[in-house]
């Protein structure tokens, strides 16, 4: 079994398992969530099933998956909520998404999330990329650490960044957590979770279940993980979970889902004991960067 709760910065514990609300929205991650009551019963069912860290982000809906946390969970009683400013939507195409990092246009992204979730500060708050070419990235991650000073955000977080920004960012300011694609197919994010771990961060998988997504074909993947899954009588999700666990104790996944069901399976992946062939037979199945 492996630890069960983590630290971010010096502020918040969290259980290991988080909740990725973004699914909680419009097809394309457009628009709000269809199902509305079913959204806000699932989000109100997070606590009893053990989840205390969510995830989101203002690009998501855009703002309707701030506002329907709100609607279900505000005051948030022993939860830590992160979310992300810098992505922007001009609709429901994909193509539409771009990246803005005038520091004006990223304070006003920060403090109009901490009002559509109604707190008076943002427990982790993250550059949600690393593209914007409209300002220098040193200017970009200026403006939250001047947020953070302000008490606006408590900590800053960096997501889809390269090893380079990392390092220039922790040269302006204390950085508590990077989030960045990592799953057992899909390695992109490696580099910058070593460096991460290295310096006592946090760092969370996003896709961290999404193999198949991952690669066109995973019948290898599959070959390798299907017998270690049944051995533990687990499902390959389950499993994908508990191997990022036992990488490292300051790994924090986020998975997400729609479903209570799948909720509970994620969680119980904290139960799972991996043997250390395991982990490594696993982690053999993919290298940095290669899918």
């Amino acid at each position: 079994m492996t630890s069960r709760t983590i630290t971010i910065g010096t502020t918040h514990t969290v259980t290991r398992v988080g909740f990725g609300a973004m699914q909680l929205t419009g097809e394309q991650v457009w628009g709000p969530y269809p199902d509305h009551a079913g959204g806000l019963a699932l989000l109100r069912a997070l606590r009893e099933e053990g989840v205390d860290f969510i995830d989101t982000a203002d690009v998501y809906g855009p703002h309707t998956n701030e506002t329907l946390i709100r609607e279900a969970l505000h005051p948030y009683p022993e939860l830590t909520i992160a979310t992300k400013g810098g992505f922007v939507r001009g609709g429901f195409d994909y193509d539409t998404l771009g990246s803005i990092g005038n520091p004006l246009y990223l304070r006003q992204s920060a403090k109009m999330s901490l009002s559509r979730l109604g707190l008076d500060s943002i427990p982790l708050y993250y550059l949600h990329n690393g593209y914007a070419t409209d300002a220098p990235f040193e200017d970009q991650v200026g403006a939250l650490r001047d947020l953070q000073i302000e008490g606006v955000i408590q900590n800053i977080g960096l997501s889809n960044v390269t090893i380079e920004q990392y390092a220039i960012a922790r040269e302006i300011a204390p950085i508590a957590a990077t989030t960045a694609l990592f799953n057992i197919a899909n390695r992109t994010g490696g580099a910058l979770m070593r460096a991460t771990l290295a310096d006592g961060g946090v760092f969370s998988p996003w896709w961290p279940m999404s193999i198949r997504k991952s690669v066109e074909n995973a019948t290898p993947i599959f070959e390798v993980l299907d017998p270690i899954a049944a051995s533990h009588d687990i499902t390959t999700g389950q499993l994908a979970l508990a191997w990022l666990l036992h990488l490292s104790p300051r790994i924090l996944p986020i998975p997400g889902t729609t479903s209570l069901t799948h909720l509970r399976e994620n969680m119980a992946a904290l139960d799972v004991t991996l043997s250390a062939e395991e982990v490594a037979r696993i982690s053999a199945l993919a290298t940095d960067n290669e899918a």
